[in-house]
């Protein structure tokens, strides 16, 4: 759907979120926390959400019982993807990067990109987490998959991951995992 401003994207998403679960877009019980992850309320909390935008692209998640997070990326030239992932990647993925043949290096940072985002949205600390404290690996079938993170993300195993084509011209991911149990009284 076409999405001009970034302002746009949360009534859009706010109004899917809401027809998919059989309710009002006022009064949806949606917020965000301090961190600005967006957070729906009781009696629907149950249920998780995450979006994100893109060009004039919106995609939106929802899970139940699940922690989820997806990102979008427009597929336009990143000249400087290499610098990037040298900068704010684990070194492991920024040798891959580099090992890639050049036209695909744009597609392999953009996959890369999305999985680390959508499971940092997930996490609900969003890039300010930092994207070197998670290693992904994409798999020979394209999907991304979490080998190594932070302990503050859980454990590796924990995580679901897929790449999406939600559109052409874009690419994305998802990633959700069961919240922890809540500890035992």
């Amino acid at each position: 759907m076409p999405l001009p401003r970034r302002a746009r994207a949360e009534p859009l998403a706010r109004a899917w979120l809401a027809a998919q679960l059989g309710h009002d877009a006022i009064t949806l019980p949606l917020s965000r926390t301090g961190r600005g992850r967006p957070q729906l309320g009781p009696p629907l909390d149950d249920a998780d959400c995450s979006w994100s935008h893109s060009g004039e692209g919106l995609l939106v998640a929802l899970g139940h019982r699940l922690r989820v997070g997806v990102d979008l990326e427009w597929l336009r030239p990143r000249p400087r993807a290499g610098e990037l992932a040298r900068r704010f990647f684990d070194p492991r993925e920024a040798d891959w990067l580099a090992a890639r043949p050049p036209s695909t290096r744009t597609d392999a940072f953009i996959r890369l990109w999305c999985a680390k985002e959508a499971v940092l949205k997930a996490h609900g600390r969003g890039l300010s987490f930092g994207l070197d404290r998670l290693h992904i690996v994409i798999d020979d079938d394209g999907e991304p998959r979490l080998a190594g993170c932070d302990p503050a993300l859980g454990a590796p195993a924990d995580w679901q991951l897929r790449q999406l084509r939600p559109a052409p011209g874009y690419l994305g991911a998802l990633a959700w995992r069961r919240p922890p149990a809540a500890p035992a009284a």
